[in-house]
């Protein structure tokens, strides 16, 4: 598999390292990992970067992970891009909203690597 490049989207910094550990921890063989601090940030990354998969928080300032689902799902560069939702949210209401907004995928913190791996290697695969 060839190296892929990340995008981590949380307004924590430390969250947004535990997140990158986790993927190096779980053995994917990844390139370059990008970070932003809201979804703002992430879609500037996107159309400036090559990205394969996005992971994202949901609740953040600025703008939240849903929205950045929404304004990707709109734009040309992020079209199949996976993305992978990584929060504390816990209403149900809430994933299902991410998932019908176009996330491929929801994972609750705390997270393991192997929950990682679990839910990202088969995106990068593809």
């Amino acid at each position: 598999m060839a190296k892929k490049r990340v995008l981590i989207v949380d307004d924590s910094a430390v969250m947004r390292k535990i997140v990158e550990r986790s993927l190096r921890q779980a053995g994917l063989d990844l390139g370059e990992v990008l970070e932003a601090n809201n979804g703002i940030e992430a879609l500037s990354m996107v159309r400036q970067n090559s990205i394969d998969l996005i992971l994202t928080d949901i609740n953040m300032p600025a703008m939240d992970g849903l929205e950045l689902v929404r304004q990707l799902a709109a734009m040309e560069a992020a079209r199949g891009v996976p993305v992978v939702m990584i929060t504390t949210e816990a209403s149900e209401s809430r994933v299902v909203e991410a998932l019908s907004c176009g996330a491929r995928g929801y994972i609750r913190k705390p997270f393991t690597p192997d929950q990682i791996k679990d839910h990202v290697a088969p995106l990068l695969e593809g």
